[in-house]
């Protein structure tokens, strides 16, 4: 379908180019830094904090559902959360099932979680808000997966208000225990895929998320994606520079009651009155 709005056909053919990336064009080859023998980036962020909470890993404590069939079947996006306090364990099983560090490969070349990630890159880094987790003050966290640490970075003043300044105006967000903000840090993936890591980054910000929402699932937790955020608070929250490292998708989790599901229905109910595609 062509639109005719002055520009908006180059516009979307840019964005297209994206998902398009061609590894070379003709006889030229693209090399990419890592071929070039440039120094590798960090695998990780440094802890900037001295102030510091050890996660615990007794996931056998937890009563987590195994049944993966059950599990793709009941999974769904949860908004409605009942305000009960969510434990340590909990989070750490969520942190670790999304970014958990397996095992490091050679010498400090590559980080094997618990998600897959074009090339072993993993160029995201884990951001906290805490507003309900016995065992943490609330306030801003900092993922540190080599250790199974969250740092703390200081607190969130208005928390309510400023939590849903963060996910522009959806409120329901900041009734959540907590809310996870991933940063993407991208010349972990550009130092070894240059102009190409933008789709790779694009597919494994996807691996992430799934797996909160299937981690979520297990622990009778309730989780939902979110692509709308305000870039630049989160950039000041944070205190990162928005070039070199920004953040690139949010997920609330909040305690979840079963009765709750069947009002999710009502989140959709704009939905009827809809046409939905048109055939002709």
């Amino acid at each position: 379908m062509i639109d005719e709005r002055p520009g908006y056909e180059e516009m979307k053919e840019q964005w297209r180019e994206y998902t398009r990336f061609r590894t070379h064009d003709g006889e030229e080859r693209f090399k990419s830094h890592q071929q070039l023998r440039l120094p590798q980036p960090p695998l990780v962020k440094s802890a900037v904090s001295d102030e510091r909470v050890k996660l615990p890993m007794n996931f056998e404590d937890l009563n987590l559902s195994t049944d993966y069939v059950a599990l793709c079947f009941n999974r769904v996006s949860r908004r409605i959360y009942s305000g009960e306090s969510m434990s340590l364990l909990e989070l750490s099983f969520l942190l670790w099932a999304t970014q958990g560090v397996k095992s490091i490969r050679g010498n400090n070349y590559a980080t094997m979680r618990t998600v897959p990630c074009g090339g072993a890159r993993h160029p995201f880094e884990t951001y906290l808000i805490v507003m309900n987790v016995e065992g943490l003050k609330q306030g801003k966290y900092h993922y540190l997966p080599m250790n199974n640490e969250l740092e703390f970075l200081g607190e969130v003043e208005d928390m309510e208000k400023t939590v849903t300044r963060t996910l522009e105006g959806q409120a329901w967000g900041a009734k959540a225990n907590v809310v996870f903000y991933w940063s993407m840090v991208p010349y972990r993936s550009e130092w070894r895929y240059g102009p190409g890591s933008p789709v790779h980054a694009l597919v494994d910000v996807g691996h992430v998320g799934q797996a909160l929402y299937m981690a979520c699932e297990a622990a009778g937790l309730g989780t939902c994606g979110i692509g709308a955020f305000d870039f630049d608070l989160l950039g000041e929250i944070f205190n990162l520079d928005n070039s070199e490292e920004y953040i690139v998708y949010s997920e609330p989790v909040g305690k979840v009651k079963d009765e709750d599901k069947a009002k999710e229905d009502d989140i959709y109910a704009f939905v009827k009155n809809e046409p939905g595609a048109q055939n002709g």
